[in-house]
């Protein structure tokens, strides 16, 4: 009974943001199991070899595709979240659009598939080469001008620290990914190290924005039950 009012109490605590904090944290996880089912379900394919991306060309790649455009949806509706919930500085109405496009890019990574390694190049793998790019150069930069709003921001602020350094991070794979090979033996490792780092942060500032939302829930529930202000010197 105790069990039931407890969840009875969180969920009428839940709003809009709560809603939305749901599709942040939702995103990245969609994303893991399905990039995980996927190369498990495929004969050969190996996680620190091979890219993520040529788990599109396999039997299972079907259930990568989804996985790309749930995360790519998910961080879309997110980001409105962020929008409404951070008080923004300057530059952070820029890393919204930056974090708009991001999201726009995994959508697209997931619709259009590679060319397989070696092959002619085609316009469907250049369409996916170029937004795979874009998704991964766009996040370094939209942590570099929101972490400005988050450091200002009392609710925020403890992920403040964690933002740069996902965003060095960022930088960092980005950079080691352009200057490497795409046949050397362990791409497909870095490539998720990159890939992880990105979801990781989505995850953590969708839990974020869902204990702001459930504070914001109680707090609202909490004037409601204590019923309206009396004026002083009433009877």
């Amino acid at each position: 009974m105790l069990i039931i009012h407890s969840l009875a109490s969180f969920v009428r605590r839940l709003n809009i943001n709560s809603l939305l904090a749901f599709s942040g944290m939702a995103g990245p996880i969609v994303l893991g199991i399905t990039d995980v089912t996927a190369a498990f379900s495929s004969p050969g394919y190996n996680f620190v070899r091979d890219s993520i991306s040529s788990l599109a060309l396999t039997r299972f790649g079907w259930l990568q595709t989804i996985g790309f455009l749930a995360i790519g949806l998910l961080v879309e509706i997110f980001t409105a979240g962020l929008l409404f919930n951070i008080k923004g500085v300057r530059g952070f109405r820029l890393s919204i659009v930056l974090l708009v496009f991001f999201g726009f890019a995994l959508l697209l990574i997931g619709a259009f598939r590679t060319d397989p390694l070696g092959a002619t190049a085609t316009i469907e793998g250049r369409i996916h080469g170029f937004t795979a790019t874009t998704a991964f150069s766009i996040f370094p930069v939209a942590m570099l001008f929101i972490s400005p709003s988050l450091k200002n921001d009392p609710a925020w602020k403890g992920i403040f620290v964690y933002t740069i350094i996902a965003g060095i991070l960022a930088f960092i794979f980005v950079i080691l990914l352009g200057l490497l090979p795409d046949d050397i033996g362990w791409f497909g490792l870095l490539e998720r190290l990159l890939v992880a780092n990105l979801i990781i942060w989505v995850e953590v500032a969708g839990i974020m924005l869902l204990l702001i939302s459930i504070r914001s829930g109680k707090d609202r529930a909490s004037s409601v039950f204590q019923g309206p202000p009396t004026l002083a010197g009433s009877q």
